[in-house]
């Protein structure tokens, strides 16, 4: 299926004026009024914003494509089931995957470097709300939220590489072919990953996809926001994007801060080792597909920018 690329549709003034028109409606149902220019300072091929001034403060609407239009839905429903971890939007379009929020200031990292006492709370805040949303499967999935937890792995992995194999260079996101033999070489492994996974004493639940400070606000306690990478995987994929931050700024020590995750969750030393080496793979998978959803409404210009980032994903299953 050809798809129109999203940074082409939501750039058009017909699109403007259309998306301006339901925001003016819905902030009108709450009796916020629009004061002054709504603004476009981004566009993005997985989503774009508008800054809204109103007699309350900025308001932001943001749009999803296709791929991640869910994040509305699932961030309205993480506000009613775990107040307080993410904002409550004041008005969501589930089918166009558009979202209005309030102004929650400035983001952790707008403020600071990250401490090692900052990152310590969020990743107990993490696995506070990722254990309060285990019984909550269905209804988050229900949001559009992408089902991948270990037992799906295998089959996505399969599919993604049959996908790269038949891709034509220059028409979107390419795995070389050499690339393709090797992680084949590499699917006995990932099976027994999804299986250590499957069967450990932490389940799946809500993955954020894309932890760190600038996407971390805090009032009173540490707050989510841009949710559109997120997942149904098992719950240890959550530390993937904060260790690969970490590692590489090298100003805080990992050992100190993984450990808040580890305690929240109750989780020995040994039990956590082992599943953090077998989320290496399955998070490989996982991530690739999420690059790969988003590119699929990319123009040929942004996938030239970005199209490498489902193999860089796939590849790093080769260092483990």
């Amino acid at each position: 299926m050809v798809h129109e690329p999203f940074s082409t549709q939501v750039a058009t003034p017909q699109w403007r004026t259309g998306a301006q028109e339901w925001i003016r409606a819905s902030l009108a149902d709450r009796g916020i009024a629009v004061t002054g220019a709504v603004e476009q300072p981004r566009i993005r091929p997985w989503s774009t914003q508008l800054t809204v001034p109103t007699d309350r403060g900025t308001v932001w609407f943001k749009a999803a494509c296709p791929s991640m239009s869910f994040e509305p839905a699932l961030q309205q429903a993480l506000a009613r089931l775990v107040p307080g971890s993410v904002q409550d939007p004041l008005a969501v379009e589930p089918d166009r995957g558009w979202m209005l929020t309030l102004d929650h200031g400035p983001t952790l990292a707008d403020q600071r470097t990250a401490t090692l006492d900052d990152w310590r709370r969020a990743l107990t805040e993490a696995a506070r709300v990722q254990r309060a949303l285990v019984p909550h499967r269905a209804e988050l999935l229900a949001t559009g939220l992408p089902d991948a937890g270990p037992e799906t792995v295998v089959d996505r992995f399969d599919r993604l590489l049959q996908i790269h194999e038949h891709q034509t260079v220059g028409h979107g996101a390419h795995v070389a072919p050499e690339r393709i033999v090797e992680l084949r070489g590499r699917r006995a492994e990932l099976v027994d990953a999804c299986a250590e996974l499957a069967e450990s004493s932490v389940p799946s639940t809500w993955q954020h996809g894309d932890l760190h400070p600038n996407n971390l606000h805090e009032n009173d306690r540490i707050a989510f926001f841009d949710l559109g990478d997120g997942m149904w995987a098992h719950a240890v994929e959550i530390l993937s994007v904060p260790y690969g931050v970490i590692t590489d700024e090298g100003s805080v020590a990992w050992p100190e801060v993984v450990t808040a995750w580890t305690e929240a969750w109750e989780l020995e030393p040994a039990e956590f080792d082992r599943l953090w080496r077998a989320s290496a793979l399955t998070h490989a998978v996982n991530r690739a597909v999420t690059w790969h959803r988003a590119l699929l409404t990319a123009t040929a210009a942004e996938i030239d920018e970005w199209g490498d980032a489902v193999e860089h994903h796939l590849a790093s299953m080769l260092d483990v």
